[in-house]
């Protein structure tokens, strides 16, 4: 092989051909350096505030922004969720959007969550109370599901929400669970008596509540704790409806009083009132 150097040797010692310098530099070690390690940084989950950071604002779904939010809704509707009926509740009046279902209410949150926004959680509704931001009485609005047992009342969707909760630890039959809305999300089902079903996702919180045990219906109490379920008082202002098995929904009703009995998922009435959640700015006291 040709001598890389040439006639330019003078001092180098012994002469270097190239096939030497190839498996010198192959061979050739990077010192080593005490390099200090980046420390691993969690990754941030994109999960709804929490209701007590102080820094969320709460408005019916109203104005511009609502036609906005229900053009959006109403395509899914069609071209998503083959026009099903459960879905085709709300309408736009009055400035707002009226009409509640849960299945109705998930595919909002979907929605919304494109905007940085969310419907109501059980506590969210709670701090709206606490704070009096808006007026709440005279309408209704759901906020969650309840799964007392998956063998009675909704059978198939219970049964389908009832294998997914298991999966992820939890016992239906000692326990009565609760859901809210803005964790959960739906699919077509045409096996499902409405067509669609609920799944749970990354972010669906699975909140056991035996406040809302059948055995607490009629109780009285005056507020919510930090997870939105009632704080008994013998002299409270408002009741709890909590006499039905099976899947149930969850929702605020006219006078404040909490219904978690109701077992007709698909219904909907313009009483109904979406409560819109978003970080930002501080709730008027």
């Amino acid at each position: 092989m040709k001598n890389i150097l040439g006639n330019n040797q003078r001092n180098y010692g012994e002469l270097i051909n190239a096939e030497d310098l190839i498996k010198s530099v192959e061979n050739y070690e990077i010192p080593k350096k005490n390099i200090p390690k980046s420390k691993s940084k969690k990754p941030v989950q994109n999960q709804t505030p929490n209701l007590f950071n102080g820094n969320i604002s709460y408005s019916f779904l109203e104005g511009d922004f609502a036609e906005t939010i229900l053009r959006e809704y109403n395509n899914l509707v069609q071209n998503q969720y083959q026009n099903a009926s459960a879905l085709n509740v709300l309408s736009f009046e009055d400035n707002v959007v009226k009409g509640s279902n849960p299945f109705a209410f998930v595919l909002l949150n979907k929605i919304l969550r494109e905007h940085g926004k969310w419907i109501a959680r059980p506590s969210d509704l709670e701090r709206v109370l606490e704070t009096g931001v808006i007026d709440l009485k005279r309408t209704y609005g759901d906020s969650g599901l309840v799964l007392r047992d998956d063998n009675s009342k909704n059978e198939y969707l219970a049964k389908q929400l009832g294998e997914q909760i298991r999966q992820k630890g939890y016992s239906i039959e000692e326990d009565t669970i609760m859901m809210p809305l803005a964790g959960l999300d739906i699919k077509y089902d045409s096996k499902s008596p409405h067509n669609l079903s609920f799944q749970l996702t990354d972010y669906s919180e699975i909140i056991t509540a035996s406040q809302l045990n059948k055995s607490n219906h009629g109780k009285k109490f005056n507020k919510g704790d930090e997870k939105g379920l009632p704080i008994f008082e013998d002299n409270g202002s408002r009741t709890l409806y909590s006499n039905e098995n099976g899947l149930c929904r969850l929702y605020r009703y006219w006078s404040l009083d909490l219904d978690a009995g109701d077992d007709g998922l698909a219904s909907s009435d313009s009483d109904g009132r979406v409560v819109v959640c978003a970080e930002g700015t501080s709730p008027k006291k």
